[in-house]
Order: C-alpha cells, then sequence, then structure tokens
C-alpha cells in the first residue's frame, strides 16, 4: 500500500432544501479530510437535511466515523440521515453509533416526501 492518499469521488446535488451528497471510493484517515470539507460545504449552505450517500464505500474507517460525528454535531437532531453500504453499516453498527445517526438502506427512504429527487 502506497503512500499516497485515496482520491474519494464525491458529488453534491439538492433536491429541495435538502442536499445530498453521495460519495464513493474508501473513507480512511487519508481521505476522511476530503469528507470533511464535502461535508462543511454542504452545511454551510445551511440545508434543512443532509443526506450522505455513502452505499458506494467499500471501506470505512473509524476517521470516517468521526466526520459523521462532527456533521451530526452541526444539525438538529434526525437532520443528517446516511445510507449506508454494508461495509459502512458495520462500525456505525459495532460503535453503537447506529443510536445517534439515522441509517437507511437508499437515499430514497432517507429523503422524506417530497423531497425525492428527480430523474434527469
Amino acid at each position: 500500500m502506497s503512500g499516497e492518499a485515496r482520491a474519494l469521488a464525491i458529488r453534491q446535488d439538492w433536491t429541495g432544501s435538502a442536499a445530498v451528497l453521495t460519495v464513493g471510493g474508501e473513507v480512511d484517515a487519508a481521505s476522511a479530510p476530503q469528507l470533511q470539507a464535502a461535508l462543511t460545504t454542504a452545511l454551510d449552505q445551511e440545508p434543512t437535511v443532509l443526506v450522505v450517500d455513502l452505499s458506494a464505500v467499500r471501506f470505512f474507517g473509524s476517521a470516517g466515523l468521526s466526520v459523521l460525528l462532527f456533521a451530526a454535531e452541526k444539525l438538529a437532531k434526525d437532520a443528517l440521515r446516511v445510507v449506508a453500504s454494508p461495509q459502512v453499516r458495520r462500525p456505525i453498527e459495532v460503535t453503537g453509533l447506529d443510536g445517534l445517526l439515522e441509517v437507511f438502506a437508499t437515499v430514497d427512504e432517507a429523503l422524506t416526501p417530497g423531497e425525492t429527487p428527480s430523474i434527469a
């Protein structure tokens, strides 16, 4: 394994007043700052709901958990919604963070009625 940071693929979309961050790749100590920067950018735009779609994430380390906690502290209760792949869901459950974070299987489930994204 090289010492290079692996870049994450991150896209931000809006659905009404909800921001949806779609993330792909591996979230570890090297790439977590990139995820935190994207979350900070989204939070600065003051969404009512922030959906972090991690369904395409293949590895999710403790640094990623810290980034999610950072976002949860900045938002109102239930405003952060995480869409988790099995690789993301496992560390959330093992650490007990599923009691703090709202975890969903799909983006559609994470968005409240009326915020479902349109197909482009």
